[in-house]
């Protein structure tokens, strides 16, 4: 009896824990996409968790200027704390599921889709928490949908690399992504090791639906985590990289890397069209949005990301073919952007309506970016759009620009407001943005109020004065405004 107790409390005591940790600063030395890649590949190791009482990238102190504290502005931002390490509790190996053991061979040849689905159904069937292991190697899979719901809350553990058919003719007609998850709440996805989407030989390709590498459908209560001190790495999808799509609900992304070419076309790094979202301590390099927001993404936090070579971080585009959208409470925080087309860019088509409100751009470096800051409620990526006489419904409002800094490297206006005539900006606030570049037009700043603070390189003109309602509000909070 005594024995068979002690039993039950080894067996019941058995915790595995996967710890957040902090991001590395930037790995400037490896400036070549080679070079990246290499550093993916031999996963990247991170600096021990600093805490959140500063920046771990500049070790400066986090200060934040909340636009959401205005009266006009929507309900400030209510987000999930700084995620503590998480701890997994399994109550034995009966409990993990190597797909190896399920008749997975992981040679990068042989086709290993049957024994991920086979470690799946027996994970999401089991009673109490579970884990799927990717162990070392390269496992090849075909388009594959992991469904829910589960019995529990599963962890996905990729140790080793899952990679996708080269061939685009290989594929299934009709299939808009790669790996999906649908359905699961409380999984988590997390290990050091790769997803990679083998792209290349779709970016070329005109005529192809190019697939998303991982997607996210109706999963609450996600975490997509790096853990044993490197990043997951998702690198080279044909599409965007990352979707998180509706109804998604608190989700947290921490310590992933996210690698393609510069060249690579239409390769966002997250695409976000959800609720309650948290991402931070990662790496995107790309050849389109480090982060796009779209329809739906609501209380979004940003902090600590590495952004490089691709088109900055954007909301929108929204409003396209007369569609009514909405994005609001986002927060981007701690970020670098290098090298990036954009910087921090709100776009909206000219058609439509809806509404961007309480949007907070704060601590952002930026590195040899060619449009810093921009609105532009004139999107029309391809010049063949009616602007609709500049009369787009889409209202722009309590957006922040605080603590800016960085260069430019191209003749193009560091600012760019470009509102609607009949539904122009309003409470727009730049704070402290110091850009160094060459330019002969410093600012644009078309149907756009609110308040120009001190310390602005290079001069802001055009931007109207805001209601003295919002003028008064910020002056209580010591916001001096030059444009009154």
């Amino acid at each position: 009896m005594a024995f068979a107790s002690i039993t039950l409390l080894l067996m019941t005591s058995i915790t595995l824990t996967f710890a957040n940790t902090e991001a590395v600063q930037n790995n400037t030395k490896y400036v070549t996409y080679q070079e990246r890649m290499q550093v993916v590949d031999n996963a990247i190791s991170l600096a021990p968790n600093s805490g959140p009482a500063s920046d771990s990238i500049t070790n400066r102190p986090i200060t934040h200027f909340i636009a959401s504290e205005s009266p006009a502005s929507s309900p400030s931002i209510a987000l999930s704390p700084t995620p503590v390490p998480f701890h997994s509790k399994l109550d034995g190996s009966n409990n993990v599921f190597d797909v190896r053991s399920n008749g997975a061979v992981g040679d990068g040849k042989t086709d290993d889709t049957k024994a991920f689905k086979a470690a799946w159904d027996l994970a999401c069937n089991k009673t109490g928490q579970a884990k799927i292991l990717v162990p070392k190697g390269s496992f090849l899979l075909n388009p594959t949908e992991f469904q829910g719901p589960c019995q529990n809350n599963l962890i996905f553990q990729v140790d080793g690399n899952i990679i996708a058919q080269e061939d685009p003719k290989s594929w299934p007609s009709g299939i808009d992504s790669w790996l999906v998850f649908n359905r699961v709440d409380g999984l988590t996805v997390q290990g050091g090791g790769f997803l990679d989407g083998k792209g290349e030989n779709w970016w070329s390709c005109k005529s192809c639906n190019r697939p998303v590498a991982l997607r996210f459908r109706s999963c609450k209560s996600l975490k997509l985590l790096g853990s044993g001190g490197s990043k997951l790495s998702v690198k080279n999808s044909p599409y965007f990289h990352v979707v998180i799509d509706q109804e998604c609900q608190n989700v947290t992304v921490d310590s992933i890397s996210i690698v393609s070419p510069s060249t690579s076309p239409n390769t966002d790094g997250i695409h976000i069209a959800s609720k309650d979202i948290f991402i931070r301590n990662s790496n995107i390099s790309n050849g389109d949005d480090c982060i796009s927001l779209a329809n739906g993404s609501e209380n979004i936090q940003i902090d600590n990301l590495d952004c490089r070579d691709g088109h900055g971080i954007s909301i929108g585009s929204l409003g396209k073919d007369n569609s009514e959208e909405t994005v609001k409470n986002i927060s981007v925080t701690n970020c670098y952007i290098t090298n990036s087309q954009n910087g921090v860019r709100i776009k909206t088509w000219a058609s439509g309506s809806g509404l961007v409100s309480n949007v907070k751009f704060d601590h952002i470096d930026m590195n040899e970016v060619s449009n810093p800051i921009i609105i532009d409620q004139f999107y029309c990526p391809h010049n063949n759009c009616n602007n609709n006489n500049g009369n787009s419904e889409l209202l722009i409002s309590d957006v922040t620009y605080s603590n800016i800094k960085g260069t430019y490297n191209t003749g193009t206006p560091a600012v760019y407001l470009n509102c609607s005539k009949k539904m122009p900006c309003l409470n727009i606030t730049i704070v402290d943005v110091q850009l160094e570049g060459k330019t002969t037009v410093s600012s644009v700043c078309e149907n756009a109020s609110g308040c120009l603070g001190e310390k602005i390189q290079p001069q802001v003109t055009g931007l109207g004065k805001g209601s003295s309602q919002f003028l008064d509000y910020l002056s209580k909070k010591g916001v001096i405004c030059t444009n009154t």
